[in-house]
């Protein structure tokens, strides 16, 4: 016991890991859906390292990148396992974001603002980077898909023009473009993991939150080894997911038409992007104005930043009020049918039914800040 203290003096790293990750003090009520935190760190640590694996037979060339993701697939060994574990290691990393997102504003977690804050912008730079990973194939989705999202910049008055093509780095999607974007896709997986050790510094500051919201230290335990096993079970559900993806359902998250090598001069009859992009989709061509789309589009992700702000005093067991349930499934059933009708056809009756649950997306958070204050209010009353 003596040659474990001394261990833990003489070497910091040991005393860290010891105070953070073993002895952490953990509330006894947490569930299952705390496991999504670990899950994601797993997902991001394996697109890491297959996307630098990856990199090493890509060529960043407009007349190249087709044929060196497909020289992956056929020629490589074990080629094939690393370019699919990628691609859908990128869809679970989202599913789990949102199963993550989608429990802190079941949960009020959003109340521990320094996290929340921390976690959308980790949000962000996620989609940034699997944007800029969707366009290195070269395919029909990828060149058109990026076609569209950059011409989003050029809604910015007197600006918008020059920005898109200083993006483009030149009059449009071209080698310099590709050439950037893998840069970038290379350099920002690092930067998150950056951003995810501030995230866990602000975590372990305020303390997990827990489903009964409850912040007494009795109520509190070791995280090893009640919440280890739990973590390693999550990570044998998650990798099950993957390779059941992998074998038997490789391509059913894929683009048919990005096995199609990019040609400026046929435009794809229906572009839409990745599958955990589709409801910020839906919301931009629910509206008919580029710009107000635009708006719109951006609201959809930075509304999330606004959500603790929209409280006065923090509001415990808000999540047991029956009316804040029926808005939260309310809101994320909306997110589904959002995420449906990015992939329908722009025409009628997609077009009203994406108009209506846009509105209805925003609305949520609304109604939900005065909802709060009503429960707030009623347990004033009970008191």
């Amino acid at each position: 016991m003596k040659k474990i203290m001394n261990l833990k003096k003489s070497h910091p790293l040991i005393s860290v890991i010891d105070s953070s990750l073993i002895k952490l003090p953990t509330p006894t009520s947490i569930s299952f859906w705390w496991n999504m935190g670990s899950i994601m760190g797993i997902c991001l640590m394996i697109q890491i390292i297959t996307g630098l694996l990856l990199t090493m037979h890509y060529t960043p060339h407009i007349d190249l990148a087709f044929n060196s993701v497909n020289h992956i697939y056929r020629d490589i060994n074990m080629g094939w396992f690393l370019r699919i574990m990628h691609a859908n290691g990128a869809s679970l990393f989202f599913f789990f974001t949102y199963l993550h997102i989608g429990r802190n504003m079941y949960y009020n977690s959003y109340m521990l603002v320094m996290p929340w804050m921390s976690g959308i912008i980790i949000l962000f730079l996620l989609m940034a980077t699997a944007f800029m990973g969707y366009v290195l194939p070269w395919g029909q989705m990828s060149f058109w898909g990026a076609t569209v999202i950059t011409n989003l910049f050029s809604v910015i008055p007197y600006l918008g023009q020059d920005i898109v093509q200083w993006i483009w780095g030149s009059f449009a999607i071209s080698n310099a473009t590709l050439n950037r974007f893998f840069m970038l896709h290379f350099l920002l997986p690092f930067i998150l993991l950056a951003m995810v050790m501030i995230h866990l510094i602000f975590l372990h500051q305020t303390g997990s939150s827990n489903p009964l919201s409850i912040k007494y230290n009795i109520d509190k335990i070791s995280f090893h080894p009640y919440f280890t096993y739990k973590d390693i079970l999550g990570f044998f559900i998650m990798f099950t997911m993957l390779m059941i993806l992998m074998i038997w359902y490789p391509y059913l998250l894929s683009d048919p038409d990005n096995f199609i090598l990019a040609n400026p001069l046929v435009t794809p009859i229906h572009i839409q992007p990745e599958w955990y992009f589709l409801f910020a989709y839906a919301i931009l061509r629910s509206i008919p104005n580029k710009m107000g789309g635009v708006i719109a589009l951006a609201m959809s992700i930075v509304i999330l930043f606004i959500k603790p702000l929209i409280f006065k005093k923090k509001i415990k067991g808000d999540q047991f009020f029956w009316f804040n349930k029926i808005l939260l499934f309310n809101f994320f059933f909306n997110f589904l049918i959002l995420t449906w009708l990015g992939a329908c056809p722009v025409e009628y009756p997609f077009i009203t039914m994406s108009q209506f649950f846009t509105v209805t997306y925003f609305m949520y958070f609304l109604i939900s800040m005065y909802s709060s204050m009503l429960w707030n209010n009623y347990l004033n009353i009970k008191i």
